[in-house]
């Protein structure tokens, strides 16, 4: 199953600008965020073309058909709805659907619920769209791996023996999880400059970024339960873009024995919008050959990868953006459902709201690398800006944007922009 189905193309929506071929939002999407405007709290809401469909409203409205006791829609994150598993989440996506294209007029020919439910998307702010219930972040492009470890180990030595057995991943910090756009504050941390004995305390001088995609759970597990593969792709809801963010000097220092720590815990960012399941479904395809047969429990019987085209751009403050990486996530060795069917195997609980963090996304060519550490080989090759400038790591009033898409037959999946501004470290307190 690779490719776009192309009968996805020939529908269309009422709102004009959701059919444009480059509107990252056409009706074949419908990711799900949290919005508010001057008049409305943060509420559950679907993007389509230049508006946002308030769900809340259409709940209220009684237009889903949702057998719940009260609204799940009218909220300042998606958990309520996504915990009522796939059914529900198949059954409103199909309902949205018939109202936007017309062939549920209920929405279309109510002038006063529409000008109610659909928003202009220029007048709202976007808020997180979930409540993080864990973050855990892997390590699973082969090509980024082998990158990072011929650096630090040597290239006869770049894979470590595990890595072509199992997805390594760490539990990173829910709490520091972020809506693009929020601000990327440098942060302070213990480092040690080559060749000294003894490490320094200090803004952190190897800022960097990680291209990821982030695996948004939506169905639980029970603690000691392992779960399959193949069920651990229905309990995926959706997708988001993922910077994690990462302080490569406090990394080195502290990362042995037992792995990073403050070096990727003070900001993780992602997307506005949760891209479900169900949309990508046209564009799934397969992982890629394996070097070495993986255990039963990993094995795949589905393609569980998906093709989306991933971009990175620098922004320098007054600047011009340069694309500092273009490269696809089908490049992925290990997809978000054997992730998670690891994660849960020995007995862990996973949770609604639980993130998972692909690790980044590198691809097989330098121009396809996920990270500054790769594509400036650790500040040895520093890359070249369109206005001259040279960047080896992230410097303060740097913007740096993460976007994605797939490409189908007349249409475009978006994710929205994966942002953040870094801005100088705090005023260190008088120790």
């Amino acid at each position: 199953m690779t490719g776009p189905k192309s009968s996805a193309a020939r529908r269309t929506s009422w709102i004009a600008a959701a059919n444009d071929p480059s509107c990252e939002f056409p009706l074949q999407n419908l990711p799900y965020g949290v919005f508010s405007t001057a008049r409305l709290g943060p509420r559950v809401g679907v993007a389509i073309g230049d508006h946002i469909l308030d769900v809340g409203r259409i709940e209220s409205a009684g237009l889903l058909g949702l057998d719940t006791a009260r609204g799940v829609f009218n909220s300042s994150d998606v958990n309520a709805f996504m915990a009522l598993g796939p059914r529900a989440w198949s059954l409103v996506r199909t309902r949205l659907g018939d109202l936007l294209d017309g062939t549920d007029h209920r929405l279309s020919d109510n002038g006063l619920l529409r000008a109610q439910a659909v928003v202009p998307m220029a007048g709202a702010k976007l808020h997180l769209p979930l409540f993080v219930r864990s973050f855990t972040d892997f390590y699973a492009s082969k090509e980024h791996a082998s990158n990072v470890g011929a650096m630090f180990r040597g290239p006869d030595n770049a894979l470590t023996p595990n890595w072509l057995h199992i997805p390594i991943g760490y539990n990173g910090r829910a709490s520091t999880v972020v809506v693009s756009g929020t601000p990327i504050r440098r942060p302070l941390g213990q480092y040690k400059i080559p060749g000294a004995d003894d490490p320094i305390f200090g803004p952190s001088q190897k800022l960097d970024i990680e291209l990821e995609l982030g695996a948004v759970v939506g169905t639980a597990s029970t603690m000691g339960e392992p779960i399959t593969v193949a069920r651990a792709y229905e309990m995926i809801f959706g997708y988001v873009l993922l910077n994690d963010w990462s302080a490569r000097d406090i990394q080195a220092w502290e990362y042995q024995p037992l792995g990073p720590f403050q070096a990727k815990a003070f900001a993780t960012t992602i997307s506005p919008w949760i891209v479900t399941r169900d949309a990508l479904e046209p564009f799934r395809t397969a992982t890629p050959t394996r070097l070495k047969p993986l255990l039963p429990y990993l094995r795949e019987a589905t393609p569980n990868n998906f093709d989306i085209r991933l971009e990175v751009s620098l922004t320098p403050e007054g600047g011009l953006s340069t694309t500092i990486c273009r490269t696809n996530y089908r490049h992925m060795y290990y997809s978000s459902a054997q992730q998670l069917a690891h994660h849960a195997v020995g007995g862990c609980a996973m949770c609604t709201g639980d993130l998972l963090g692909s690790g980044t996304v590198s691809g097989p060519t330098r121009d396809g690398f996920g990270s500054l550490l790769e594509l400036a080989a650790n500040g040895k090759e520093p890359i070249t800006l369109l206005d001259g400038g040279k960047r080896s790591f992230i410097e303060d009033g740097d913007t740096l944007t993460l976007t994605g898409f797939c490409q189908g037959d007349g249409y475009r999946l978006g994710f929205g922009e994966c942002a953040g501004k870094v801005v100088p470290s705090p005023v260190q307190p008088d120790w």
